[in-house]
């Protein structure tokens, strides 16, 4: 068993049974935490060099052979979404020490974390479609009890429309599976792609990757599918939201650009025409609603539904461009490999800058005693420090240039003009001057007009106690803005990276033959057992081999 690719997994796991075994003693509850989210960000930076090459990393559960086991299996972009969720991990966990208060942490505050981090991994690191389905369930179940930690009122009622719908998608996955399996008679991603280019039905292969598209849409909260994620952000402790945030709606968008890449690619033309269509309604539906309102957690609530729509454009963009590939293929390939560079560059880079701002809006909290703007003013004044980092994050979620964001809209909008999806690339850009209006908003009414009379007292911070609680809050979120300045200026590794992360989901050949091994050339030739399901034939015998016995 390959130890780097499941090491990710482990370690958060291993951390959470750990931290119930100390369920009385918060003190080390908080070291074993904070050694845990050390430790996974280091497995994930190995992880990330060895597939720095474009080497794809697998290893099979217990020696079972895929696809008859359960498979691990790490390219670049699962490589650099454990990485994500190594970097969110670290700053979360510190950052709790100062923000969770006792009551949430003696009720399993620091486990529940841990295993939604491991979740997050087995999401990224699966090879297998059901085991998919099952750290989904894993994070569900963790994180609806992280969302209801407290049982205050607010609380309950976004969890409920959290829980309700999630578990319609959890149900909507499931047929999707089971329908699955009926047509293939087998459940890894890699010997599911040479079934299904197989099929003689491409009609229904479609049809059964909307289920998948609804399934993961939910999850990733895509329009019309999103009205949890404002419902609920806003109601559990910050920390609780940035980790939400930083990676649960990246699993959805990463479940999406994994399948529809690898599986269900037999009609492009319909499944590019709906992506766009829901990408670019998603951009605009979210950033109208965080113009709307006027208290910065929902602000920037609203604003994660949008960033997701540029996510799915570069997936869009890429089925766009191969769906419309004729006479010139190669030059279709390389825009759809831009184009899904984008998406990859824009998962990471909003990660980290949403998960950023929303610890920013804790800080603030804490600092005024309000995230209401219209109780807020002057905190350019009183805190300068805050100002500035709540300006590198903003300015690079509104694509300012030499930000992250920027070079993320830059590569997507290329890839969409070189593909022909401009109505697309308008909204896009449109839907920037927004994101901006929204983070000038809070600016000026937060940081630079005059504090409000009535703008509430905002609790001490006097002693030792108090002071290292803000500097615990602090401390991740000048690390994170550092991140993001860093890889706005020394942008092309991560281009590089994000190119090759690229190139490889177009690859679906490599993919295959990385997992499956020696029974790659079974698989192709249609002699593995599973493919004796009448659904979709294997090669049609000879005479003379029915006679043999």
């Amino acid at each position: 068993m390959n130890l780097t690719v499941v090491a990710p997994i482990l370690i958060p796991l291993a951390t959470t049974v750990l931290c119930i075994g100390l369920w009385k003693d918060r003190l080390m509850q908080r070291v074993v935490s904070v050694a845990g989210a050390v430790s996974l960000l280091g497995a994930a930076i190995s992880l990330m060099m060895a597939t720095d090459d474009g080497q794809i990393v697998t290893t099979n559960a217990a020696g079972w052979p895929a696809p008859f086991g359960i498979t691990l299996v790490a390219d670049t972009i699962s490589a650099m979404l454990v990485l994500l969720n190594g970097v969110i991990a670290l700053a979360i966990v510190i950052y709790s020490i100062g923000a969770i208060d006792r009551k949430r942490e003696s009720f399993g505050y620091h486990p529940l974390v841990h295993a939604v981090l491991a979740a997050c991994s087995g999401a990224f690191l699966t090879g297998d479609i059901f085991n998919m389905y099952v750290w989904f369930e894993i994070m569900l179940l963790a994180s609806f009890v992280l969302l209801t930690l407290g049982g205050e009122r607010g609380q309950l009622e976004g969890a409920i429309k959290y829980v309700t719908l999630n578990l319609l998608s959890s149900g909507i996955f499931l047929a999707a599976i089971g329908l699955l399996y009926g047509m293939t008679g087998t459940l890894n991603l890699a010997h599911l792609s040479i079934v299904l280019d197989r099929a003689e039905n491409p009609g229904a292969i479609t049809a059964v990757s909307m289920l998948f598209l609804v399934a993961f849409g939910i999850k990733a909260a895509v329009f019309p599918l999103f009205f949890w994620l404002p419902a609920s952000y806003h109601t559990p402790p910050v920390a609780i939201t940035a980790l939400f945030a930083g990676l649960l709606t990246k699993v959805g968008v990463y479940s999406i650009l994994r399948t529809f890449t690898l599986l269900f690619d037999q009609q492009m033309e319909i499944t590019a025409t709906v992506l766009m269509w829901i990408s670019g309604l998603t951009m605009v539906t979210g950033v109208l609603g965080a113009a709307c309102q006027f208290e910065i957690r929902r602000i920037l609530a609203f604003h994660s539904v949008s960033q997701i729509g540029y996510m799915l454009m570069g997936l869009a963009v890429a089925l766009y461009a191969m769906a419309r590939a004729q006479p010139d293929t190669e030059a279709a390939r390389q825009t759809a490999a831009i184009a899904l560079a984008g998406s990859a560059m824009f998962l990471l880079h909003h990660g980290i800058v949403k998960g950023n701002l929303f610890l920013i809006s804790g800080l603030v909290q804490r600092l005024a005693g309000t995230s209401e703007l219209k109780h807020l003013g002057g905190l350019v004044k009183t805190h300068p420090w805050t100002g500035v980092l709540f300006l590198c994050s903003a300015l690079s979620l509104a694509g300012i240039p030499i930000s992250t964001g920027f070079w993320g809209k830059f590569v997507l909008v290329k890839s969409g003009l070189a593909s022909g999806a401009f109505a697309l690339v308008a909204a896009s850009l449109g839907v920037g001057i927004l994101t901006l209006y929204s983070m000038t908003k809070i600016w000026a009414e937060a940081f630079w007009k005059e504090p409000p009379e009535t703008m509430p007292e905002p609790p001490p911070v006097r002693g030792v106690a108090d002071r290292r609680q803000v500097a615990c809050m602090a401390a991740p979120i000048v690390v994170l803005a550092g991140a993001t300045i860093a890889l706005g200026v020394f942008v092309d590794p991560l281009y590089r990276t994000a190119l090759r992360a690229g190139e490889q989901m177009l690859d679906s050949q490599a993919y295959q033959r990385a997992v499956l091994g020696e029974n790659y050339d079974r698989a192709v030739a249609g002699t593995l057992h599973e493919l004796a399901n009448p659904a979709i034939p294997g090669p049609t015998p000879t005479p003379e081999q029915e006679d043999k016995p």
